[in-house]
Order: C-alpha cells, then structure tokens, then sequence
C-alpha cells in the first residue's frame, strides 16, 4: 500500500517496512493460531494482532496499524475481526481477506460450540473462573505494551496529546464512543484546515463532506434500530425459525457499536424480552462463554445458536452476525490509502486514530481494575510485563502460561 509522507503537523508518522506479498498459508496459519488463543476481548486481541504484524513479522507500519484501528472503529462490529479482515485484504487481497476473517472467526466458533454442547448435555458451564484468573494479569501486560509501542507514531504534536488525553477522560467519563472518534477527526480535520499552509483554507467542500458524514455515522446506528428486528415475515405468534434467526444476528452485525454490554442489551431486547427465546439466565450464560473463550466476542450468536437450533442453528447464527464485517471490510478497505493522499482526510484519519488508541487505553484501564486485585495478580501482571519487554516472549505462551497457572491457584484456593 502506497502511503504520502506525512506533512508538517501531521499526528501520525511512518517508518520503513517489507512490502512483500504475504502468501495464504502463512495468513491462515497466523488467524488460526490468534482464534485459538486470542483471549481478552477486542483491546488484547489488537495487542496481540500488532505484536505479530508490525513487530515480529513487519508486514505493517505501525501507522499503517493505526489507520486500520482507526478505521475499524468508525464501522460497525466486532473491531478485531475487522482488523483480521483489513489485515488480510492488505497482504493477500480479497482471497487474503475471506482466509484471515474465516481463520479468526471459525476456531472461536468451534470452541463455543463446544461449550454449548457441555451446557446442554450437563445443564451449567464448565469451570473457568480460574483459566479468567490467570489470564487477565498477562492481557493487561500484553495490551499496555501494544499502547506503548503505538504512542509515538499516533501522536507527534502537542496538538496530538492534548486531543488523545481528552479523549481518554471523556472515555473514562462514559461519553459515547463513536462521537469521540468522529469529534476528534473533525477536530484534527479543522486544525488542518485552519493552517494556511495546508492548501485546504478555501476549500470548504471537502470540510463539509467530512462534517456531514461524521454527522451520519453519528446518528446511523440510532436510525438503524428502529428497523424491523427481522428482515423476514416473522413475528413473536410464529415461533423460532433458523431464517428469523440469521436475519436478526444479520442486523446486530450490520449496526452494533460499542462494546459487549452493548452486545447484550440487543440480545436481550430481542431474545428475551420481545421473542422469549431465552431466558435471562442463559443470556448470561451465553455473554459469558463469548467473554472467556478465545476469539471474538461475537461469538456469542454462536452459543445462543445452538442452544436454540442445534448445530445448524450455531452456523446460521455465526454465519449472520459476522457477514457484516467482511462487507464492511470490503468496501472500507480500499478507501484508506486514498484517504491517506487528501490533506484533509489524513487529518481526519490521525485524529480518529488517537481518539481510537484512547479508547483502547480506557478499556485496559477499566480491565485492570477488575482483574488486578490481590498479590498474586499483581506478581503475575509484573512478570509478564519483564518477559514481554525485556526477553520479547511470545504472548500466546504468556496467555497459556497464565490460564495454567490460574486453574493451579484457583485449585489450591490462593487469590
């Protein structure tokens, strides 16, 4: 991907990188292994994603990373299946970004089918708070080192650190997500715009596009909401159906920002409240199993699936609530280079991408003060911090490493 040098004022930067074509195997091999062992939502599995693309492979820029994450969160769904897929389109194409999405959704689909098949033939979920005790020490590591290693490419002016600290107390406050991102494009966007220099004074056009579509974007996922829940003929009298099923997951997909307690509000609007499909308790049951098994957290839709239609079920709904992504995906992706040659959409790029890092930074944050609790997490969280930055250990390991030695300490009841 061809990218222009960044101008003066810019708040990304860019550093050399191979541009060599990426073979498939070599994609597949990657998104399989992340789908096995990707734990800890959205945040760690862009840490990991990074970790692996810009520093031990350097198929990516660390700015090239950063349009991804930026562009990833101003569309809707699940933003590190996104990332696979934008990665996949960047080093192999449109065949590279059917393999990488498939190759991070499939292994995490297999493993909740998994755990459904236990919930229904046991009546209740496996043990696992102790695998979720053991891994999120090592996850608050993992990301903070990807933080760090983004910060200087993502902010390279005063300008830059103000707009990315802003961001993160308004994230902290609980401000909407996609109005910070779009807030701190347009922002960046009109310090551009302002500076003679730039050649885009007079140009209102290009401004007001920028303006009207943040204003969109905005507005869209409210719009969307009041769409029919199914695009199908059903209704609550009708009963379950594989097609009301898929096509419900379909518009989840299609229009959910925001994190997993988003997620569960729509799928309890629908599920239980409106179709009565679900209980309460088995929501939850199906939130949690999303939340500790590898892979993304829409994997959700693939619990809730099968426990509504068996294997089938697990399949359609799978198959509904992440066919979005690869439509976005695609129609997204070939835009952010062009995007990079205008002045003022690069602006508006770099001011999403610090918005967007932001947000990450308040996620770990919010994480940390949930999993990091006594000494032994404190012990685990520190190690994993000196293995990572100072022996560069693989962070698959360190999340397996971890989730062993949580079932021992779960085990021998030391928290």
């Amino acid at each position: 991907m061809n990218q222009s040098p960044p101008a003066s004022g810019d708040i990304g930067g860019d550093k050399t990188v191979r541009k060599d074509h990426t073979s498939i195997s070599e994609l597949t091999l990657l998104f399989l292994r992340l789908g096995f062992t990707a734990f800890g939502g959205p945040a760690a599995h862009t840490a990991l994603m990074k970790e692996e693309v810009v520093v031990r492979r350097q198929w990516l820029t660390e700015t090239e990373f950063l349009d991804l994450l930026g562009a990833t969160n101003l569309i809707p769904g699940p933003n590190s299946t996104e990332m696979a897929i934008h990665i996949g389109y960047l080093r192999g194409r449109w065949i590279g970004l059917v393999v990488a999405g498939l190759c991070f959704i499939l292994p995490a689909a297999f493993t909740v089918s998994a755990f459904a098949w236990a919930y229904i033939r046991f009546g209740r979920l496996p043990e696992v708070q102790g695998i979720l005790f053991g891994t999120k020490p090592v996850i608050i590591a993992i990301i903070l080192q990807a933080i760090a290693g983004l910060v200087r490419p993502a902010i390279k002016t005063p300008s830059g650190a103000i707009l990315a600290i802003t961001a993160l107390v308004l994230a902290l406050l609980g401000f909407d997500e996609l109005a910070l991102l779009f807030g701190a494009g347009l922002l960046s966007g009109l310090l551009r715009w302002s500076k003679p220099e730039s050649g885009e004074r007079r140009r209102l056009r290009p401004l007001l596009m920028l303006i009207l579509a943040a204003a969109a974007m905005i507005s869209l996922p409210n719009l969307l909401t009041l769409l029919p829940t199914s695009l199908s003929s059903h209704t609550p009298a009708a009963g379950f159906s594989l097609s009301s099923l898929f096509f419900f997951f379909l518009k989840v997909g299609s229009v959910l920002y925001g994190s997993g307690y988003v997620l569960l509000a729509f799928l309890r609007d629908g599920l239980v409240n409106r179709w009565h499909w679900l209980s309460q308790a088995q929501l939850l049951d199906a939130v949690t199993v999303g939340q500790i098994t590898p892979g993304p957290v829409f994997t959700t839709a693939t619990f809730i699936g099968y426990i509504l239609g068996g294997p089938k079920g697990s399949l359609i709904a799978t198959a509904g609530i992440f066919l979005p992504s690869f439509v976005f995906v695609a129609l997204s992706g070939p835009l952010i280079p062009r995007i990079r040659k205008s002045t003022l959409a690069r602006a508006f790029l770099d001011g999403v991408n610090v918005a967007a890092l932001a947000l990450m930074a308040a996620v770990t944050l919010q994480l940390a003060r949930e999993s990091i609790t006594g000494i032994p997490s404190v012990v685990l969280a520190l190690a994993s911090a000196v293995l990572l930055l100072r022996y560069r250990v693989n962070s698959t390991w360190l999340i397996l490493g971890g989730a062993v030695l949580g079932l021992v300490l779960s085990t021998l009841h030391i928290r």
